[in-house]
């Protein structure tokens, strides 16, 4: 890499006896006198200033530009300046995939990050403004999950810079760093009385989704985009390929959370439940984009519908059926109005839950389930569901009991 030092007060000659002299420019002894001068990785002139005096520091400051470009480790000094704020938000306008994903971000780092250090240059950040951040959030006493959310965010904001050649490391990995804490939470999943009883509340239009979730461990989402295409009655099995989902207000068709497509097991009274459905309620073709609002329209043949013959839109569903059934069998307040208290914890989730549950308490393994549930690491099936696998714990007992049992005598 090219470089050198310019002197803005003297400039060197050659006079009339053709003898190179120094002399004084027109900038004598005004502002910084020596500047840093290099060429950038990218092929852009860059330069720093330093006062009368500090030609020495100058040229070290030079000599380390050019040792951190030789190393593949060159920031760049003026990208270092950007703002935490100013990058993110350039950031996320280059963000493609999921709509939803990038709005939520957006959301997520304006209301939380942007406030707390979002006017921080990217070059500035140090570990212990991170562990700043994450004390901030959770004294704001949101949900651990929530707050470790926003840290990935954050994290993933500053790996850009790393990569972009903004700032040399991410303080977020740092040892010091811990993430916002999850809380001590267990899903506590229902018994099946609750599940027989929340579905003998729900309208006969949509009893059949209690099924679906609880015997094929289905998300909402993917129980409202099932169609007639995805169930195999003749091999017992559902093809997980789809969901409904909405993209910025707009519904739309596309692959199960995470691009985890599946085939689960179909057992036989949720296949009757089905069938029944079928001929109670035949599918009804419905024309959506595929992934976006703008994306290619992909027709599929639903079997939950709406009362009007449209796809069914889940808010509506939840408040005006799910909500109303929980209330109906005990499971939740019932409300003196149309507006029902928040049930999180007992929303289409539950039969998930639910469904793990009894694959777990059958000795089913956590690598079957995770897969029969979507997730992409059997270790977060793991870390959800460990505590419903007491049976682990009574064959341990067994075995090392026998184990170290004396044993009779030969005789």
């Amino acid at each position: 890499m090219a470089g050198h030092i310019f002197d803005r007060w003297f400039k060197t000659i050659t006079d009339a006896n053709g003898k190179t002299v120094r002399v004084r420019t027109d900038r004598y002894g005004v502002g910084l006198r020596y500047q840093a001068r290099y060429v950038g990785p990218d092929g852009n002139r860059k330069n720093k200033s330093f006062p009368d005096g500090q030609k020495r520091l100058a040229e070290e400051w030079l000599n380390g530009i050019k040792a951190d470009v030789a190393r593949g480790d060159f920031i760049d000094p003026s990208a270092s300046r950007k703002t935490f704020q100013a990058f993110a938000e350039e950031w996320l306008m280059s963000q493609s995939g999921d709509p939803n994903t990038r709005a939520s971000m957006e959301s997520q780092l304006k209301l939380h990050a942007f406030p707390r250090i979002g006017s921080r240059q990217l070059g500035s950040f140090q570990p212990s403004h991170i562990r700043t951040f994450v004390t901030q959030l959770e004294e704001t006493g949101m949900s651990g999950s929530y707050a470790r959310v926003i840290f990935s965010n954050v994290r993933a904001v500053l790996s850009a810079a790393v990569e972009d050649g903004c700032v040399r490391r991410n303080p977020c990995h740092s040892r010091t760093v811990t993430p916002p804490a999850m809380g001590a939470r267990r899903v506590v999943p229902w018994e099946p009385e609750r599940v027989f009883s929340v579905r003998a509340a729900m309208v006969e239009r949509f009893r059949s989704m209690v099924d679906v979730g609880a015997g094929c461990g289905m998300r909402q989402a993917e129980i409202l985009g099932l169609s007639v295409e995805d169930i195999d009655f003749g091999s017992g099995t559902v093809h997980v390929v789809q969901q409904l989902k909405l993209s910025l207000s707009k519904a739309v068709f596309a692959p199960p959370k995470g691009g985890k497509l599946r085939d689960v097991p179909l057992p036989d009274p949720v296949a009757d439940a089905l069938k029944e459905h079928i001929k109670r309620f035949p599918p009804v073709e419905i024309t959506l984009p595929w992934m976006r609002a703008n994306g290619q329209p992909v027709t599929r043949r639903l079997i939950f519908s709406g009362p009007n013959g449209g796809h069914v839109w889940r808010t509506s569903l939840n408040e005006d059926h799910w909500k109303p059934a929980l209330a109906k069998a005990g499971v939740i307040p019932k409300a003196k109005s149309r507006e029902h208290a928040a049930a999180r914890e007992h929303g289409m989730h539950a039969l998930r839950h639910f469904y793990a549950s009894v694959l777990l308490d059958a000795g089913e393994s956590i690598k079957v389930v995770a897969e029969y549930l979507g997730h992409s690491d059997p270790g977060l099936t793991l870390k959800v569901y460990a505590h419903l696998m007491p049976s682990s714990r009574d064959r341990a007992r067994d075995a090392l009991g026998k184990a170290l049992r004396p044993q009779d005598p030969q005789v």
